[in-house]
């Protein structure tokens, strides 16, 4: 009898074992897993970020073709601009752009930047040359507009026009790097390129979208005029490279590809807190982009996907496509990642994944207009922990009257037509949100609206709940969502559905308060606490 009892425990002991390591691989017994999905599998920002750059491209893992990212490869040819030979404070910038100019003639090759402060106006690459900064190089961008002329052909906020381009700038290149570990610091302050911006009206009143590109020239003659250069900006590129270098005091928008194919940016660090429309990464109207391990601290948005405005966006009916951004750290800015607002060729195939957005206003952010045209749609994140000052997820879609006029009113509900913008099939996994003042914010559009979202696996810590204007198919499934308001608001919504949802609020029930005469009854399926 005693040995069975001995063999006996011990087989139940084995039982036990099993059982609890089954428990343990479901994720029953830890409270940091939701619905399956540990925390620990959402990186934090010591995971994240610049200074976590690894030496290769690992590939690229998307829910929609990508191509296969590769480091350059550029000629032996290696050259040392001899800037310590200027004058103290003299611009080197036809130094540099004769450099430049003869190592792309002569096949390509490195141009390197040597350590030290130097000025310059603004720098044209051209084919097959990577201009490198070395640790301890700084380049100080020029604050008058004479040192960005004559104008060239770039895309502002959207619209075509003839200006000042960017700081560094490349027009049809193939095969150009910025790279090292150096510094560019934007114009200065006080000087003419910032004095004499165009600020009479939003650009696409301001423009004649009916003439052509070539006459719309703004180079700033006796006080005019001009259109703020942005950072970096190649325009009509393939294989663009940058990787490494930081960026701060920019004018406007930090690094704006446009136009391009191929483009791989990663390790970079911006900062461009305080200053007006100082997004950190624009991708304008781009394909087959790669965005990892930088680290954004912007005035205004920070990751941002843009396609065209309006009538002069449809003209030229360029779609951005094919977007992957990861191992990112946003910080201080309007958005972590954010569509728009302007989208009118498009925005389509975006895959944003395992990025922490640390402080930032607004975590997923989406926006555009009623004149803006086009849309986005295949919009896919996942593994995204935000810790934000605003809400974790806003759809704003129909602007302030401030620039758009009597269209930022609701209603009366417009006819569609080919200035309608939509959003559609958007998904958001794997979400770990720490702080946020509104879980999800939608404001769509009536005559268009927001349709098939999901948003699954997320562990939610939020002042309010959620408001819903002009939405159809949204999903929320395995989902805690923890709120200190009980308060659902509905605006004209239908196919509202959440599933296998823990609502912790501080009232018994939630409180869903319908309005519209579209609006249905949102459906609760396995939810705690039920809907009053």
């Amino acid at each position: 009898m005693s040995s069975f009892l001995k063999q006996s425990n011990a087989t139940e002991a084995v039982r036990m074992t099993r059982l609890l390591y089954s428990l343990f691989i479901l994720g029953i017994l830890f409270p940091c897993t939701v619905f399956g999905q540990t925390t620990q599998e959402i990186p934090t920002r010591q995971q994240v970020g610049a200074t976590r750059l690894p030496a290769t491209i690992a590939p690229v893992k998307a829910p929609f073709s990508m191509p296969s990212f590769q480091k350059p490869d550029f000629p032996k040819y290696s050259v040392k601009i001899p800037l310590e030979k200027l004058r103290a404070g003299e611009k080197g910038t036809k130094l540099i752009q004769q450099i430049i100019d003869v190592t792309s003639r002569r096949g390509g090759g490195t141009v390197r930047v040597p350590r030290g402060k130097w000025y310059t106006g603004r720098i044209s690459l051209k084919s097959n040359v990577n201009l490198h900064l070395a640790e301890g190089a700084e380049l100080y961008f020029s604050g008058e507009i004479e040192d960005y002329l004559p104008a060239v052909f770039t895309r502002n906020e959207g619209v075509e026009v003839m200006s000042l381009g960017a700081c560094i700038y490349a027009n049809g290149q193939e095969n150009i790097a910025i790279t090292g570990q150096g510094k560019l610091i934007g114009p200065t302050q006080g000087g003419s390129v910032r004095k004499q911006v165009m600020t009479a009206d939003v650009i696409e009143n301001f423009i004649d979208h009916t003439k052509p590109v070539s006459e719309r020239v703004y180079e700033g003659q006796k006080g005019s005029f001009i259109f703020l250069p942005m950072f970096i900006s190649p325009i009509q590129c393939k294989n663009v490279y940058i990787e490494g270098i930081s960026l701060e005091n920019t004018a406007f928008w930090n690094i704006v590809p446009v136009y391009c194919d191929g483009v791989i940016i990663r390790g970079v660090t911006v900062h461009s807190v305080g200053i007006p429309r100082g997004d950190g990464i624009d991708i304008e109207s781009s394909r087959n982009v790669l965005i990892e391990y930088c680290t954004l601290s912007c005035g205004d948005d920070c990751f941002t996907i843009k396609a065209g405005r309006g009538e002069d966006g449809l003209r030229v009916n360029k779609s951005t496509e094919n977007v992957v951004v990861r191992y990112c750290l946003a910080e201080e800015g309007h958005g972590g990642i954010t569509c728009g607002s302007e989208t009118a060729g498009m925005i389509r195939n975006l895959y944003v994944h395992d990025c922490v957005f640390d402080h930032t206003g607004v975590g997923i952010r989406f926006k555009t207009r009623r004149s803006r045209a086009g849309g986005g749609e295949n919009l896919i994140y996942e593994r995204i922990r935000m810790n934000l000052k605003g809400s974790a997820f806003h759809w704003n879609m129909l602007g302030s009257s401030q620039y758009v006029g009597d269209l930022a009113k609701r209603l009366p509900a417009r006819e569609v037509n080919r200035l309608t913008p939509l959003y559609r099939r958007i998904t958001a996994r794997n979400i770990k949100v720490e702080n946020t003042t509104q879980f999800l914010k939608i404001n769509g559009i009536p005559e268009s609206p927001l349709t098939q979202v999901l948003i699954e696996q997320a562990d939610i810590q939020s002042d309010k709940l959620i408001t819903l204007a002009d939405a159809e198919d949204i999903t929320v499934r395995h989902a805690v969502i923890e709120s200190k308001e009980s308060t659902i608001t509905a605006l004209d919504t239908k196919n509202i559905r959440f599933e296998n949802v823990t609502f912790k609020v501080p009232q018994p029930q939630l409180e869903v308060i319908y309005s519209g005469d579209k609006v249905e009854k949102i459906q609760f399926s396995h939810c705690t606490p039920p809907q009053r």
